[in-house]
């Protein structure tokens, strides 16, 4: 379990729980969780998870993804203007330039966390390790859920074509690459797993 993750252990109450006449509050004991980060290459079922997890958490989470971000970036700019480039191959090369967006991006969506906003993060950790720790340090102080999500690359590669809206040969070369280092509460396989069930194993981990 990673730093972060290590929230469990703490011992109070989240301010923002509320309960209902003759309900225990769900969160006494317990830091709420704050933060659901799901790390999984492309076209492993991040997003299908996290509109899963909308419905059945009991309370409004927000979902944001890095995919958002790329779609915020300029059209058809070069890479010295927007710090990221997409290879026929399917590989992806980030510069200094997107980096210094992703920051920004990454503390932004950490500020509404602690206004009080409950976040699904859909990322994938193309840095591994490296890419968990500048997350680690946007969230700092934030109880987070570290969330693997995992699919055989064959499989991925074959919703890749299905999709259509991706280059060939991304999900296959991001499969293993983003996990690589990374440590998880939770990890789940969308494989042979639907989406549904997979968002119900993560649920079962949050506060």
């Amino acid at each position: 379990m990673s730093p972060i993750g290590s929230f469990a252990s703490e011992s109070h109450t989240d301010p923002n729980a509320r309960s209902q006449p003759g309900q225990p509050c769900r969160y006494v004991g317990a830091v709420a969780t704050q933060v659901i980060v799901l790390n999984g290459g492309s076209s492993s079922g991040k997003s299908g998870i996290a509109r899963c997890l909308q419905a059945v958490l009991p309370d409004p989470w927000l979902v944001f993804g890095v995919d958002m971000l790329i779609q915020a970036l300029p059209a058809a700019s070069p890479m010295s203007a927007t710090g990221i480039e997409f290879a026929a191959d399917g590989a992806i090369v980030v510069g200094p330039e997107f980096r210094a967006v992703e920051a920004a991006w990454m503390a932004g969506i950490a500020a509404m966390a602690r206004a009080g906003a409950r976040i699904i993060v859909d990322d994938a950790f193309l840095g591994g390790a490296a890419s968990q720790q500048r997350w680690q340090r946007a969230l700092d102080g934030l109880p987070v859920l570290w969330a693997g999500v995992r699919c055989d690359s064959a499989v991925a590669a074959g919703r890749e074509i299905a999709r259509g809206d991706r280059v060939t040969g991304m999900a296959a070369s991001q499969a293993e690459l983003v996990h690589r280092d990374v440590a998880y509460d939770v990890q789940v396989d969308t494989t042979h797993t639907e989406a549904l069930e997979c968002a119900r194993v993560i649920a079962a981990r949050v506060r």
